[in-house]
């Protein structure tokens, strides 16, 4: 098979044997594979894969086709379109995941979104509905809400009936959030002008909560998932203890496997039929072949992109 291989910071294709699944687990032939922070962060060599999981591999969701299943994994699973998020090892023409992780794609879904729904909607849905249980009429703020993971909350929380209020720095993807069910769409400049707010959801870290976290509601929930505008920030205590809200953060990469198993089924059952409907998707900013990857993390690292950036394998 295949992969992207870190060597000394730098990526390159190499051929390593296809791996064989082993009791649990299913084979996937990729299609496509979607390009995270967490993999840039991995290549400089800062975020090393969890135990059991390629370390010189980088990409956390892979979508494709089931071509072979380990023993306890029933043989109607082969041929079935898939995708899951993985610990590591993404980037590879053939990845092994749990069965317990996989998520089916829509026959009429291309493989670009597909490759990246999973990572996007399950770390989404896990922050809004499994920490901050976003409830029908809560207010809600979004920042970074132009990336994977900002898209896909602004449609969960949409769906929930929530009234969603989404950041970006760039005009020009106002009207495409509000399509994807933003209510309103402000630049970082106007988050301190916004009315009070029930839920935080914190993409781009402490330049933006250092001003959102004087826009909470009683009882607010903060929850931070994305620290690329820094990991440091001076926190208000008193406005904590005023509102009596509650901080909190997430990553979804080193989770044990029933937490990962729990976290696919319950977006199994809550979000495959929408997507199945085509009530969600996946704004896809570029795709790139694999021979391409240095390209596409170049495309990934330029500011004023919608949606994901997709590697695609033959």
């Amino acid at each position: 098979m295949n992969v992207v291989a870190i060597e000394n910071g730098s990526l390159a294709l190499r051929e390593r044997p296809t791996p064989t699944p082993a009791p649990g687990e299913v084979l996937v032939a990729t299609r496509a594979s979607g390009l995270n922070a967490a993999d840039v962060l991995q290549i400089a060599g800062h975020y090393p894969a969890p135990p059991g999981w390629p370390s010189d591999v980088p990409g956390l969701e892979v979508a494709g086709e089931i071509v072979a299943v380990g023993d306890g994994v029933e043989d109607t699973m082969l041929g079935d379109r898939v995708c899951a998020i993985v610990g590591g090892g993404g980037h590879a023409s053939h990845v092994l995941v749990p069965a317990s992780d996989v998520l089916s794609v829509p026959s009429d879904v291309s493989w670009a979104e597909a490759g990246g729904f999973a990572e996007a909607y399950l770390t989404a849905y896990d922050a809004l509905v499994g920490q901050a249980r976003l409830a029908p009429g809560e207010r809600v703020l979004i920042t970074g809400a132009a990336g994977g993971v900002g898209t896909a909350a602004v449609q969960i929380a949409n769906s929930l009936g929530a009234d969603v209020t989404a950041v970006t720095r760039h005009a020009t993807h106002r009207e495409a959030l509000h399509a994807l069910g933003a209510d309103e769409v402000i630049s970082p400049e106007e988050v301190a002008q916004v009315a009070p707010v029930n839920v935080v959801l914190e993409l781009v870290g402490a330049a933006s909560l250092a001003v959102a976290q004087h826009r909470l509601a009683p009882f607010a929930r903060v929850v931070v998932i994305g620290v690329g505008g820094g990991g440091r920030l001076e926190l208000h205590l008193l406005e904590l203890m005023r509102t009596r809200a509650t901080l909190t953060g997430s990553t979804l990469r080193a989770r044990p496997a029933d937490e990962k198993a729990r976290l696919a089924r319950d977006v199994r059952r809550d979000l495959l039929p929408a997507w199945h409907h085509h009530y969600l998707n996946v704004p896809v900013a570029s795709t790139w072949p694999s021979t391409e990857v240095v390209a596409a993390y170049e495309a990934f690292a330029t500011p004023g992109k919608f949606g994901k950036v997709v590697l695609t394998w033959p």
